[in-house]
C-alpha cells in the first residue's frame, strides 16, 4: 500500500463509503482505485489527487498533505546515483535489497531522519 492509497482508505472507512461507490462517484472503475489503494499503480494525477480532496471536502492543509502523499507514492522508485559517490550507490543498492527486511521501528527512524 502506498502512502497515498493509506490516506484514502482511512478517509473511506472513516466514512464508511465502499470503494465502488466511491470509484463510481469519481467517475473511476473500482478496480483503478483499488489498485491506487494498494499500491499497484502509479502515482494518481493531480486532478484524481483534487478530486479525492474534493470528495472527503479536505480544507487546504489536509489537501496540500494528500498532494505530498500522492508525489511519495510511486510503487516502483529509480534513484540515479550516476555522479554521486560510491558510499552513496552502495547505500541505494542495499536500501533496494533490504528494504522489505528492515524491521518497521527502523524505517521509522530512517523517515524521521529523512524529513528533517
Amino acid at each position: 500500500m502506498t502512502p497515498f492509497g493509506a490516506r484514502v482508505r482511512q478517509l473511506r472507512d472513516a466514512k464508511a463509503i465502499p470503494l465502488k461507490d466511491m470509484a463510481a462517484d469519481l467517475h473511476v472503475s473500482a478496480a483503478y482505485l483499488s489498485a491506487l489503494e494498494h499500491g499497484h499503480r502509479g502515482r494518481p494525477a493531480p486532478g484524481l489527487v483534487m478530486q479525492v480532496a474534493g470528495y472527503f471536502g479536505l480544507i487546504w492543509d489536509e489537501a496540500e498533505e494528500l498532494k505530498r502523499l500522492a508525489e511519495l507514492s510511486h510503487p516502483r522508485v529509480t534513484i540515479d546515483t550516476a555522479g554521486l559517490a560510491p558510499d552513496r550507490t552502495e547505500l541505494a543498492n542495499r536500501l533496494a535489497e533490504g528494504i522489505k527486511d528492515l524491521p518497521d521501528e527502523v524505517v521509522v527512524g530512517m523517515l524521521a531522519l529523512m524529513r528533517r
